[in-house]
């Protein structure tokens, strides 16, 4: 169940129809794939009708990507309350890799979906992982960038694709640990400060150097 629907689960709210729906793919795209779903099998699960499901979304493609577009709507937003600071940035990359670690934990299942449908349907299954991801790596772009101009993300760098490199590292952590989980020594925390400490040493602008003095 996702998170936007636990709370009201918890205090008996009724979920909205569109929430249901949302729901309900996310629950039916993980077991059977993107392509294995139905829309008839969806609307089931959120106990509507198909027409229900179209008057909301139009499409099954749409739904899906409704589904990565709530996921990621609520991590992206956390960064825009932070400007970037020499002082801050290891805690700000701190809380942008716990929260993209919360993310892909919680969808882990869809993920494996999306990459089992990579080989199989290639195309398609690029354009969810990237709609999904769009976001949150242009924020992460946006505010690298701005560190930059501050001084503390040295230059010249291309961000994009070290903010792969960085992202890269979390999805792969997630996979081994959900997957193999009884052969690690270390704890989540453990990995995200890691992956932080070993991005931020890459990134980090040189610190100045103090001229000498000549003596007279």
């Amino acid at each position: 169940m996702q998170v936007s629907t636990y709370m009201q689960t918890l205090t008996h709210t009724p979920i909205p129809t569109r929430d249901r729906l949302l729901d309900a793919a996310f629950q039916v795209c993980s077991e059977r794939g993107l392509h294995g779903a139905t829309t008839r099998e969806i609307a089931e699960a959120a106990q509507v009708n198909e027409v229900t499901l179209f008057r909301h979304f139009g499409s099954k493609e749409k739904l899906i990507a409704a589904v990565f577009q709530r996921a990621v709507a609520a991590q992206a937003e956390f960064l825009n309350e932070s400007e970037p600071d020499a002082n801050d940035l290891q805690r700000d990359l701190t809380r942008y890799a716990e929260r993209y670690n919360e993310l892909l934990t919680t969808n882990e299942a869809l993920i494996r979906t999306l990459i089992g449908e990579a080989r199989r349907h290639p195309d398609e299954a690029r354009q969810m992982i990237c709609d999904a991801a769009k976001p949150m790596r242009e924020r992460l772009v946006s505010y690298l960038r701005a560190a930059q101009k501050a001084g503390s993300v040295r230059r010249p760098l291309d961000l994009a694709p070290a903010i792969d490199a960085f992202t890269g590292m979390l999805l792969a952590g997630m996979l081994r640990r959900t997957a193999l989980s009884l052969y690690f020594d270390y704890t989540v925390d453990d990995y995200i400060h890691t992956v932080v400490e070993l991005f931020l040493r890459g990134i980090a602008a040189p610190a100045p150097v103090e001229k000498k003095r000549r003596s007279a």
